[in-house]
């Protein structure tokens, strides 16, 4: 029997022929206030939660995507994404901004009835959260993002979620310097940083459109 060979997933870079790898995702729950009460959630600033998807989750720009089983309630949650370009574990807050390789615009998809049946009983989210093709990424843009601009996203051109990204309980260095404590973090991580209010559910044959001030815009579809 051979042994298989294995290829890194990769996400775009914006300007470049060359593609940033990617080792693991993490992503921060209810980082903002009107999401997390619109989740149920007390918004106070209480220690961000983590979970992950895997890396092969990533999905390129402009995908036709087919939809996914074992859901009839999937749930579109537009992000910041950042890339990391250097590791560390028990990061301080003020050298987080500097492992940022760059950052650009991500969907975390969501089979929303399955995250709800596994909460209800106590079960981990990893099947309503890490399946395939969960994690749409637009190309990256090199460099430390900005702390606000606008972020938004829109199915079959009707805008379903707006906000901006000073909306963010937690900032992005104090997201990277927390999950540093919890995981040694290293080059090629990527860390989806949380979404505004107005997620809701994505129908079969529709497309989705997310954007953030300064990046390239996300588009992908779903099969009828």
């Amino acid at each position: 029997m051979h042994i298989p060979t294995i290829t890194a997933p990769t996400v775009a870079i914006a300007g470049s022929a060359d593609r940033f790898p990617v080792r693991r995702i993490f992503c921060v729950g209810q980082n903002y206030a009107d999401h997390a009460r619109e989740m149920g959630s007390d918004p106070d600033r209480q220690e961000p939660f983590f979970f992950t998807k895997p890396a092969d989750a990533v999905v390129e720009n402009g995908s036709a995507l087919p939809f996914p089983p074992q859901t009839e309630d999937l749930h579109h949650e537009v992000e910041l994404v950042v890339a990391l370009g250097a590791g560390g574990k028990d990061v301080a807050v003020a050298d987080a901004a500097a492992m940022i390789f760059g950052a650009g615009v991500g969907v975390d998809l969501t089979r929303r009835d399955l995250q709800a049946a596994a909460k209800k009983i106590g079960r981990p989210w990893d099947m309503a959260k890490g399946f395939d093709r969960s994690a749409p990424v637009a190309a990256l843009t090199p460099g430390v993002p900005a702390a606000s601009g606008g972020i938004a996203l829109a199915i079959d051109g009707e805008t379903r979620q707006a906000g901006d990204l000073s909306m963010m309980i937690w900032s992005v260095p104090e997201i990277i310097a927390t999950l540093s404590t919890f995981v040694e973090l290293a080059p090629g991580d990527l860390i989806f940083t949380g979404t505004p209010a107005g997620v809701g559910p994505i129908r079969r044959g529709q497309a989705v459109r997310a954007t953030i001030d300064g990046f390239e815009p996300l588009e992908v579809t779903f099969a009828a």
